[in-house]
């Protein structure tokens, strides 16, 4: 078996069959991580390779050949030398529990994401501004995840500016927007999960801390650090200087906005970290959602057509010839159709009309995307127990063993009328999952219930499959399961 870590340098004593690895900087516990299997590899670029099983390698060189450089050379132009030497990435099996993990040297990502191009590039892009924020600089506590998280979406969206311009990255950050208003419209405006600096005390499972907020809201955040500035390059500035300051070495808050003030002695003169509504304390420490949001009018042409078959499919009286006809879906984005899907689903259940319409124009269409855009579709088909379509929620199911694509499923599912077709589906796929996640279906499967009686795991047949279904769920309240409404990548 090929073995492979997170480090600098590695080496394999054939005779002894040991592999030694060396990692020559400090780094955080949490980064260190290895794998073995039958990976086998490819260079995509003079220092990034691609590490897969054999049946997925030639797919990972085709969609990253070349491209890996690419980001890496934006990401210096930005934010100074790459530090780590190499940028490899190992892809692994659908089971793998995240979407993808930053560890230094090699990015960690699951495999099922090689399906949808665009949310490749981000995945990876963001990854990649991982290794200067996250972990070059490292935030010192869990209570202030947003210290890596939205720096690095931040340098992201800088990353995919300079590759692919400000409609796509502004298209990206419309749909993640929208998941982040979803998302507290499902916990509330006064949870504490929504604070930056969440304080890890009794009663708050750290495992929440990875939403969206530390993601988007620590966006919107430095976005307006940086619109403080007036100009972007400004900002690029400050975080090279920032990143080359903090090295190797863990930070709190403070230690960001203190240099962001020394750094702009103009803005400190003018007192910003104190502006009315706008306080540096306020964004940290007050729930809800951001005090502010980056102007995203540089995607309208992009998000533009997505608006109008919105409103086409939800204005009555419903002409569907009209709608059909006004856009092709084959030839948008997958961002483009995801933000429409996800428009769909806030907006169900839907009229009858409306589903039935839907799925005549859009169900063969949609069967052929990538899964980011079929789950979403299946979403529809559960909110609104539309019946005809829901075979294909079974085949998706027993195809998909990744917990992005399996939780929102499940979830829909046992929220409405079909959570007897849900556990029929997980009597059946269960072996196939991630311990950690069949776990958390356990938990899904059992809201609202009476204690179920516990089946012998060992006595499963083809009549009788094997389950366990916990008697006490102590950590599935309606809070952590609302957390999971939106996939997220480390």
């Amino acid at each position: 078996m090929q073995v492979l870590m997170s480090a600098t340098q590695s080496t394999f004593l054939e005779d002894e069959g040991v592999y030694q690895f060396y990692m020559e900087y400090p780094v955080p516990a949490y980064l260190v991580a290895l794998v073995a299997g039958d990976l086998i590899h490819a260079d995509i670029g003079p220092r990034s390779r691609v590490w897969a099983e054999p049946c997925l390698l030639p797919t990972a060189i085709s969609k990253l050949s070349g491209m890996v450089e690419r980001w890496l050379t934006a990401a210096e132009s930005l934010y100074g030398p790459y530090i780590w030497g190499r940028y490899d990435i190992v892809f692994l099996p659908p089971s793998f529990p995240i979407v993808a993990m930053e560890n230094p040297c090699l990015t960690f990502i699951i495999s099922s994401i090689l399906e949808s191009d665009e949310f490749l590039i981000i995945d990876v892009i963001h990854e990649v501004a991982h290794s200067w924020f996250g972990n070059a600089v490292t935030n010192a506590t869990w209570e202030e995840m947003w210290l890596s998280e939205g720096l690095a979406t931040y340098a992201q969206r800088r990353i995919t500016t300079e590759t692919y311009g400000a409609a796509f990255t502004c298209l990206e950050t419309a749909f993640r927007l929208d998941a982040l208003h979803r998302q507290m419209k499902l916990l509330g405006e006064d949870n504490p999960v929504s604070k930056l600096q969440v304080k890890l005390e009794p009663g708050v499972n750290p495992s929440n801390l990875m939403n969206l907020f530390t993601y988007e809201k620590g966006y919107c955040f430095v976005y307006y650090l940086s619109q403080l500035c007036g100009d972007p390059g400004r900002f690029d500035s400050f975080l090279r200087a920032y990143i080359e300051k903090y090295k190797f070495t863990s930070v709190v808050a403070q230690d960001l906005l203190d240099s962001f003030l020394n750094f702009f002695p103009d803005l400190k003169e003018q007192c910003v970290e104190s502006k009315a509504g706008l306080e540096f304390e306020r964004w940290l420490n007050a729930t809800g959602p951001p005090l502010a949001e980056p102007d995203l009018s540089q995607g309208s042409s992009l998000t533009r057509p997505v608006e109008t078959l919105f409103k086409l499919w939800t204005t009555e009286p419903l002409d569907s010839d009209a709608a059909a006809s006004s856009a092709d879906l084959t030839k948008w984005r997958t961002f483009q159709t995801v933000l429409f899907l996800d428009r769909l689903l806030d907006g169900s259940p839907l009229r009858r009309e409306v589903i039935k319409k839907l799925s005549e124009c859009y169900s063969s269409q949609l069967d052929s995307m990538n899964a980011e855009i079929r789950i979403r579709w299946l979403q529809i088909v559960v909110r609104n127990d539309y019946y005809p379509d829901l075979y294909k929620v079974r085949r998706f199911l027993e195809n998909q063993m990744s917990r992005m694509y399996t939780i929102p499923l499940y979830e829909d599912l046992c929220t409405g009328t079909l959570k007897s077709f849900a556990l029929e589906i997980f009597y059946q796929t269960q072996n196939q999952l991630h311990p950690n996640l069949r776990k958390t279906i356990q938990q899904i499967l059992s809201q609202g219930l009476n204690p179920l009686p516990a089946i012998d795991a060992t006595a499963g047949t083809a009549d009788t499959p094997a389950m366990v279904l916990e008697d006490k769920v102590s950590e599935a309240t309606n809070g952590a399961i609302s957390l999971r409404d939106v996939n997220v990548s480390a």
